[in-house]
């Protein structure tokens, strides 16, 4: 009777929790928590999707203007072989009918609900989304009064969109000319200060916040939209994103900057997209990041010649692989060496709950 009476209890309190689960809300906030009912769903959607769905998630193409065709972007969608895309140059009014055209597509198809993108930073959001409030640029703000405003507008246009992830804030030092104008200054401590402001009210208000580009493009000579560039000895920058890893940003961008003269973090002339020593080693690792890494575009001229780089990026420790220039080939790339590699297609998987997660704590997955 004991027995009985146990068992009926345990099936009563495990019907709890699964209502207690199906009811639940979370929020941003919850992403880096322990919590068990979170756990849980995570590995329910997980186990419910096959291996194809799983690795589309950590590829994301380009949509709008400047990107893939949207015939191209819908047919990848319905054959599961991307999570989500960036959406490139366009107007408010584009965007929001590509997001809800593209989500519909995937839930049709079987798929997961689109994570999508912009890169929605104070300095280009006027530029790359027409229709959107005038927003100061940067290195034009001068109190935290003034960044909070100027936050406000842009997480309330994002919001308005259906665009969760925002690939802002540069955290870079503005030495270098490409990030001048889209950076807060020279100064450490208001970079961080500002920063750190930008991510909390971001991720406040639903939208994940990005910081970028690690390990650092302030202090190098040129442009990785064109060419590789180094840094020579000293990451000078990487102190910076050391509190912001602290005080809970949900993801941060690696660029396609390569590291020479440095013992311990040499990439041997490569990307630090594709170098396990600066993705897993510094940032996964020292730093004990534990949010999603996301690749720079992929098809800039930094990382564009390296044969396969999309999987190399990904063996590298990186969870989304952005812009590739052939989505197809970075998913049989992806799918092909977990059938090989066993190591790998833990770290997979590790990616891929990430990412699910993440999409839970958005409420894009009930």
């Amino acid at each position: 009777m004991k027995t009985l009476i146990s068992g009926i209890a345990f099936l009563f309190l495990f019907s709890l929790q699964l209502m207690a689960q199906d009811s639940l809300k979370f929020t941003l906030a919850d992403f880096y928590n322990s919590n068990p009912l979170l756990d849980a769903k995570v590995e329910q959607v997980f186990n419910s999707i096959p291996d194809g769905i799983r690795v589309a998630q950590m590829i994301m193409p380009a949509a709008g203007k400047l990107g893939k065709s949207t015939e191209h972007v819908s047919r990848l969608i319905r054959e599961g072989k991307i999570g989500g895309a960036i959406l490139l140059n366009g107007t408010k009014t584009l965007f929001k009918k590509l997001a809800h055209d593209f989500d519909s597509t995937a839930l049709a198809n079987g798929g997961l609900p689109l994570l999508f993108s912009a890169d929605a930073e104070l300095s280009l959001i006027n530029m790359k989304i027409k229709e959107t409030q005038k927003v100061k640029y940067a290195n034009k703000i001068r109190s935290i009064e003034t960044l909070q405003k100027e936050t406000m507008k842009i997480c309330t246009e994002l919001n308005q969109m259906g665009i969760q992830w925002n690939f802002a804030p540069v955290v870079d030092l503005s030495p270098n000319a490409t990030v001048s104008f889209r950076s807060f200054g020279l100064n450490k401590d208001t970079i961080i200060q500002f920063s750190d402001e930008f991510i909390r009210l971001s991720q406040k208000n639903n939208i994940v916040a990005t910081a970028k580009h690690f390990p650092g493009h302030g202090y190098v000579t040129g442009d990785t939209h064109k060419q590789l560039v180094f840094i020579d000895g000293e990451m000078k920058e990487v102190d910076v994103y050391k509190p912001l890893i602290k005080n809970g940003v949900i993801s941060i961008m690696v660029g396609h900057i390569a590291v020479k003269n440095n013992p311990k973090y040499n990439t041997d002339g490569l990307p630090s997209t594709v170098s396990k020593v600066i993705v897993s080693g510094l940032l996964r690792g020292d730093l004990g990041f534990k949010g999603i890494i996301i690749t720079d575009a992929m098809g800039m001229g930094g990382v564009a010649s390296v044969p396969h780089c999309g999987l190399k990026a990904a063996q590298a420790g990186c969870d989304v692989i952005l812009m590739p220039k052939d989505e197809d080939e970075v998913h049989a790339d992806i799918m092909a060496e977990i059938q090989k590699d066993e190591n790998f297609k833990t770290q997979v998987y590790e990616s891929v709950k990430r990412i699910i997660r993440l999409k839970i704590c958005l409420g894009m997955i009930k």
